[in-house]
């Protein structure tokens, strides 16, 4: 019990006793996230938390994990379980691809015919002068079949139609041959080189090596997919190191102006093919998804997103300090009705998106 000696006393104590207390600094997880218990002291608005729990229930989320300046704010699901992440692989390689660039030993301007990357059937020569820039960036102009499905090749203009740099395409083949350039240029291993550049540094929970294997078929093409696994909260560290431009403690492990750049947009929303299906633009960048600052709302300047089958998402907000990883069980299915049960659509996930936003944005 504390003693009013005067009104203008009273009146401090009260406001003092109703003033939510200053958030804490942003920090890097440590062995464990740090759990935020009240979601208020990071911004967050609790009305406005309070149905996402049964939005989610309407939807096949399995695991959402939600993190604002290094800190644990929201989770659904078991978050620790490890599944195959589909294409968010790429924009994991994106950022590997980083450490390389800066030190030469990925040339970003080199050939495909100076790196001597051919596949099945062989390339033609216009496409073998696409650049590594090209393939990471989605515009190499080769629209050879690719070792694995889940791309718009059915899209794909007639080969060798289009100049390498000029025309957009979301094709498999550009983004598997770019973990061949990877492997071939530094001499690592995919997966090996993820566990040491990312998992051990970033204090991955729940990650495996063994876990990870190449697949896809090769009398279709040599350039296998490189899937990987992870789980919610390990993916959400990866997300909160490109939230600190590629920093962990004290640590530049990735350059900054390469994160940077990987998250720019090389194609503006117009020039998809096809476009995302959401009204809000999305254009590309190196292996990643951003968000258009003119057409987004609040909350999304500077934001981005790495977007896999089913439902695999993670997503940046740098405005909000806010990362969202978003995980669903990818099972076999046979029919439209059964994917239809397993997935969760771009647009949904970003009503999840818009409801977290929300909360974050509200006083």
């Amino acid at each position: 019990m504390f003693k009013v000696t005067s009104l203008s006393t009273a009146l401090v104590v009260l406001l003092t006793a109703c003033t939510p207390s200053e958030p804490p600094a942003p920090t890097f997880p440590g062995q464990e996230w740090e759990a935020i218990s009240d979601p208020a002291i990071l911004g967050f608005s609790r009305p406005e938390l309070a149905d996402l729990d049964a939005h989610l229930k309407t939807l096949n989320t399995q695991s959402l994990h939600v993190s604002v300046d290094g800190r644990s704010v929201y989770t659904y699901g078991d978050v620790t379980e490890v599944g195959y992440i589909a294409s968010v692989r790429k924009s994991i390689l994106a950022i590997m691809y980083g450490k390389y660039v800066k030190d030469g030993t990925i040339n970003l301007e080199s050939t495909l015919a100076e790196l001597g990357i051919d596949d099945v059937g062989g390339l033609l020569e216009i496409e073998k002068k696409a650049t590594v820039r090209d393939l990471i960036s989605a515009r190499s102009g080769i629209y050879h079949p690719a070792a694995n499905g889940g791309d718009s090749i059915a899209d794909a203009p007639e080969r060798g139609s289009k100049e390498p740099g000029t025309y957009f395409l979301y094709n498999n083949w550009d983004f598997n041959a770019s973990g061949t350039i990877f492997e071939q240029s530094t001499g690592k291993g995919i997966f090996e080189d993820l566990n040491t550049q990312i998992a051990l540094p970033l204090g991955f929970q729940d990650f495996t090596l063994a876990d990870h294997e190449k697949s896809g078929d090769p009398e279709k093409s040599q350039h296998l997919a490189y899937h990987m696994h992870l789980s919610a909260r390990d993916l959400a560290r990866f997300g909160h190191l490109m939230l600190m431009e590629g920093r962990w403690d004290d640590k530049q492990l990735i350059p900054a102006d390469w994160v940077a750049e990987s998250v720019s947009s090389i194609t503006p929303n117009e020039e998809m093919n096809p476009l995302p299906t959401r009204e809000t633009g999305l254009e590309y960048g190196y292996m990643w998804w951003v968000f258009d600052d003119d057409t987004s709302p609040d909350g999304f300047k500077g934001a981005y997103a790495g977007r896999g089958h089913f439902g695999q998402y993670i997503a940046v907000f740098p405005e909000l300090g806010m990362v969202i990883s978003h995980k669903t069980k990818a099972i076999p299915y046979k029919t439209p009705e059964e994917y239809e049960q397993v997935r969760v659509t771009w647009d949904a996930f970003m009503s999840i998106v818009d409801k977290l936003v929300a909360a974050r944005l509200t006083d």
